[in-house]
């Protein structure tokens, strides 16, 4: 019986490889189609959380240009007015700037209601709100006091997809997530955000199967951006924000950092194209396929990453006071 599955099992393999020539001719056939089917987003109404700066400012900016209508979703206000502001200029026809909290159930259900009330459709929902953490799980001084990254990551995106979805459906529109490349390369003192990432490209792949045809959905799985969080703001092991830009350098200066208005240009192509996913830094699509092929080579990388990070954090430490005397 075992050589009997041994054979059958191995068949199967050789009847799988025999298709590989036609999955890459319709993977480049659909490509090609992606590629010259862009959607014109002139005149389609598009929500974007975390608006204020980085990422969601510059997506802003973006489709300003192409001249979509703009509902704004952040909690710095006065931010939040000088971008819709700018997106004017740059030929939004109409900008809603809402001031809200993604954390808070009732706030999502408001902005997504005020949005549809205020032009009558939605077609793209841009999930993009998020914070950080730096800080290794043996560091936590108290490890509930970083839940608040989970909660914001993962439910501030799946609060505002939850009452958007009726709406979508209509329009037939379009979801987008920003996820992270950590949620595949998991590097170190980066656990916390990385699960968090991990959890919507789970959440959103499920969804992508749910609600085909009508929603399609985006997922953006991004390396090192300009943004406050690469700048340093990050929560602490002590689960307070803070911006720390010693500590920025050293875990991002072994990789370049890409511009957030050209990583916004690179999203805006991606989801007019319905793509599946969209990666940037395009180089982090080679460290995939490695912990794809070799995952071990990446966590030996990570090793020597983290260990190099922990000696430049001793170094930066005084020395207690009792243990600096002199002979």
């Amino acid at each position: 019986m075992a050589v009997y599955s041994v054979i059958r099992l191995a068949i199967f393999l050789a009847f799988l490889w025999s298709l590989l020539p036609f999955f890459y001719i319709f993977r480049f056939i659909t490509m090609l189609y992606r590629y010259f089917s862009s959607e014109n987003v002139q005149g389609k109404v598009v929500l974007i959380t975390g608006a204020s700066s980085g990422i969601g400012e510059q997506l802003t900016y973006e489709y300003a240009k192409r001249g979509a209508c703009l509902v704004i979703i952040a909690r710095r206000e006065s931010l939040l007015n000088k971008v819709a502001e700018k997106a004017r200029q740059l030929g939004s026809p109409d900008v809603v700037p809402i001031c809200a909290d993604v954390l808070k159930v009732d706030d999502c259900k408001r902005f997504v209601e005020e949005a549809v009330s205020h032009f009558g459709r939605l077609d793209h929902v841009y999930n993009n709100a998020g914070i950080s953490s730096m800080c290794p799980i043996q560091d936590a001084t108290d490890i509930t006091k970083l839940a608040s990254v989970m909660d914001v990551n993962f439910w501030g995106s799946v609060y505002p997809t939850y009452f958007a979805i009726p709406h979508l459906k209509k329009s037939k529109g379009t979801i987008f997530v920003n996820a992270s490349a950590s949620a595949i390369l998991h590097p170190p003192g980066l656990s916390f955000y990385g699960a968090s990432k991990a959890a919507l490209v789970s959440f959103y792949e499920t969804m992508r199967v749910e609600l085909a045809p009508e929603i399609s959905i985006t997922i953006a799985t991004l390396g090192f951006i300009d943004s406050e969080m690469t700048q340093g703001k990050h929560l602490n092991k002590e689960g307070t924000t803070e911006m720390n830009s010693e500590m920025a350098n050293a875990v991002i200066n072994k990789l370049p950092v890409m511009s957030s208005s050209a990583c916004a240009k690179a999203i805006v192509d991606a989801v007019c194209r319905k793509e599946r996913y969209v990666t940037e830094p395009k180089f982090y699509r080679i460290l995939f396929l490695l912990e794809t092929l070799c995952p071990e080579l990446i966590e030996w990388a990570n090793r020597i990453y983290y260990l190099q990070i922990k000696a430049r954090e001793a170094k930066a430490t005084p020395m207690p006071l009792w243990q600096n005397k002199s002979d």
